[in-house]
Parts: structure tokens; sequence; C-alpha cells
């Protein structure tokens, strides 16, 4: 969390791999009263199609996936990443560091977030008539969790789980767990986006 909030503190471009500080650095961000507070609702204002404003609320208890835009390259990578939303919290705080650009207590807001990825080899788009399609995360990998600065929330979407494809515990090995709605033990092996 803590290099999360440093590298916004020192006003670094997010390209999707959290930056790791040393402890020396992490020690430059003080958590006012160490406290983190938490939020039950994330509100994302947004443009629609027809030009008007309109704004999502969404509920991190009740499946809220959102998505952001992809700061992958490639010619055929997908435009957005998704991911759905553990915790929607805020903190105050204070940067005490010799790179420290404001001295003054800040006000932070950022979410953690369980990261979806693109299905491998999946093609999709309206030429053959198919939706984009996810899957969580594995575990194993360190991307799979993470924390998210809410500004980068283009909006929430809608993600429809894959029914062919199953449920799977292989991508999540704790059986209870923050990931996962109280009384699930396993996920669905993917989802589509709905378009």
């Amino acid at each position: 969390m803590k290099d999360h909030l440093l590298s916004r503190l020192l006003g670094r471009e997010y390209d999707g791999d959290e930056v790791s500080f040393s402890n020396a650095d992490r020690n430059t961000v003080r958590i006012i009263d160490n406290h983190v507070y938490s939020a039950k609702v994330l509100r994302v204002n947004y443009t629609t199609y027809d030009i008007r404003r309109d704004q999502d609320s969404m509920n991190p208890r009740t499946h809220c996936d959102v998505m952001v835009m992809s700061r992958e390259t490639e010619p055929t990578a997908h435009p957005y990443w998704y991911a759905r939303v553990l915790g929607v919290f805020h903190v105050r705080v204070l940067h005490t560091g010799s790179a420290a650009t404001n001295r003054s207590v800040q006000h932070l807001e950022f979410l953690w977030v369980r990261w979806f990825g693109t299905e491998a080899g999946y093609r999709h788009g309206f030429k053959i008539a198919r939706l984009p399609k996810v899957g969580f995360v594995e575990e194993t990998d360190d991307l799979a969790f993470g924390f998210l600065d809410p500004s980068l929330v283009i909006r929430g979407c809608h993600l429809i789980p894959a029914f062919a494809d199953g449920r799977t515990s292989a991508l999540l090995g704790a059986s209870q767990s923050a990931a996962r709605p109280p009384g699930e033990c396993d996920d669905w092996a993917a989802f589509y986006v709905n378009m």
C-alpha cells in the first residue's frame, strides 16, 4: 500500500506495474494517526455515449467490476484492463522525504483490486460476433492483486460469467478469502465483457 501511495505522491504515471521502493523510501510516507478509512461505495462520473453526464455507484460487496485504460502498446492489445474492486479506502498522509513536492497533509483515495487478464488466444470482436473474454489472474502472479487510483477508473463494467467454462478453485487457493463473497469457495473460470 505504501508503495502505491508513494508512487502517487511522487507523481509517477501509472503503467500497470507496482513500483517497489526501499524501506527508507516507504518511511517517508506518514499515515496520519495510523488510520486507513474504508468507504462502502465507489462513485465514478463518466460521459455517456450520447454526450451526457452520468455516475456509476458501485459497492464492493456486490461484485463491483471496473475498467481502466490499458497501458499495453502492442497492436493486438486489448484497449482496457478490468478489475474487481475488493475495497475502497482513503488516508491522510504526510510525505516527509527529500523528494516531497507537497509537505502538507494530503487526502488520498485508493482501491484494492483483484485483476482480470484477457483469455490467451481467444478471438473476439464485431466481425466474428464474440464478446471479449477475461478471467482472474492466478494468485501466484505478483500482480494478481493491487492498488489503483480511483481517478483512473473509466466506469463500472458488466462481466457475464462464462457458464460453459464452469467454476474453479485453482486461481485462488484459499477457500475463504476477502477476494470472494462470504460463503463462496471458488470463482468462475472466465467472464465475457458485456458491450
